[in-house]
């Protein structure tokens, strides 16, 4: 009897030794690993910052403030792009986050049959899964169409607003930041149907217990759970926005020019550098990874104000 209780001890003893073994292990490796998404992405800055070294010598800080691309000169700017990319960016999260938000809900709650939510869910998903050249070619022979006419009333109506000042044409900001919406909206409203999936259900029990409606449970008690998780996927469709080459290059008009009019055309430094970067030489190569370590800089910002702003929600 003692000896099986020995050989038992013995037994338990070994693995709790192989145990801390793996643990020890699983946490160097991700260590490891952790480590290593840190080198790539500071590797891929610095080679992108030589690469551009010659036009930030040349142009300095003044390169984000002046308009002018001309590469017979040798004289570049990218304050329009910077321009374009945040506004298309912004005008695609104007639409795609209430309706992301509004259908996560949907998603989460027992609004709909379950198997109308699968099938709601499968088709929010699918929306991922199309290429940005579908979206190009959708926006060309659809969307552009749609846009011109209810442009063309706004400015005759209401062309002394100068987001309407100028008639559409065809290409232009506000189909750009349409189609950013669509890409965005699968991000948008995937991870926020997590959040409030993950939500605690004791905390919906709670405040229906107390007396509240489901739609002040949902408004007051849900979403502001989920907060956290809703900022993230903001954020992370904000990042995607501002990256997206092939749609917004198709639909944005490419010009180097800053207009207020939501159908004017635009350019972002995605588009810039899909353009330009084929037939680039000389000082117009370390102009375009200025503007592409400019994007970077800019989404590396995005992705810090979006961490900072969970932090403070969830010490709040």
């Amino acid at each position: 009897m003692a000896t099986n209780s020995q050989n038992l001890s013995s037994a338990i003893k070994e693995r709790s030794e192989l145990g801390r073994s793996l643990d020890r292990s699983f946490i160097l490796l991700t260590r490891v690993f952790a480590l290593a998404v840190a080198a790539t992405l500071l590797w891929i800055a610095i080679q992108v910052a030589i690469g551009a070294w010659p036009a930030i010598q040349k142009f300095g800080v003044g390169f984000l403030a002046q308009s002018t691309w001309n590469p017979v000169k040798d004289e570049y700017g990218v304050l329009p792009q910077v321009y374009g990319t945040l506004v298309s960016s912004l005008i695609g999260l104007l639409i795609a986050v209430p309706i992301g938000v509004g259908t996560a809900v949907l998603l989460s709650e027992n609004f709909l049959p379950s198997q109308a939510r699968v099938v709601l869910v499968f088709l929010v998903e699918l929306l991922a899964a199309i290429p940005s050249v579908v979206y190009g070619v959708w926006g060309i022979f659809v969307l552009i169409p749609i846009l011109n006419n209810v442009g063309k009333w706004l400015n005759a109506y209401f062309g002394w607003l100068p987001l309407f000042s100028t008639s559409p044409t065809g290409p232009g900001m506000l189909p750009a930041g349409i189609i950013l919406a669509i890409m965005t909206l699968p991000i948008i409203t995937a991870i926020s149907r997590d959040a409030l999936i993950s939500v605690p259900s004791t905390l919906r029990q709670a405040s229906i217990g107390l007396g509240a409606t489901r739609w002040e449970t949902i408004f007051q008690v849900l979403i502001p759970a989920a907060f956290s998780g809703i900022v993230s996927a903001v954020m992370l469709a904000l990042g995607r926005a501002m990256g997206e080459t092939m749609a917004v290059t198709m639909l944005i008009g490419n010009s180097n020019k800053i207009s207020a009019s939501l159908f004017a055309p635009a350019n972002t430094i995605s588009s810039l550098l899909a353009n330009q970067f084929a037939e680039a030489s000389g000082l117009q190569v370390a102009a375009l990874m200025y503007a592409a370590l400019v994007l970077f800089v800019l989404t590396l910002i995005v992705n810090i104000l979006a961490e900072l702003i969970v932090i403070r929600v969830k010490r709040v």
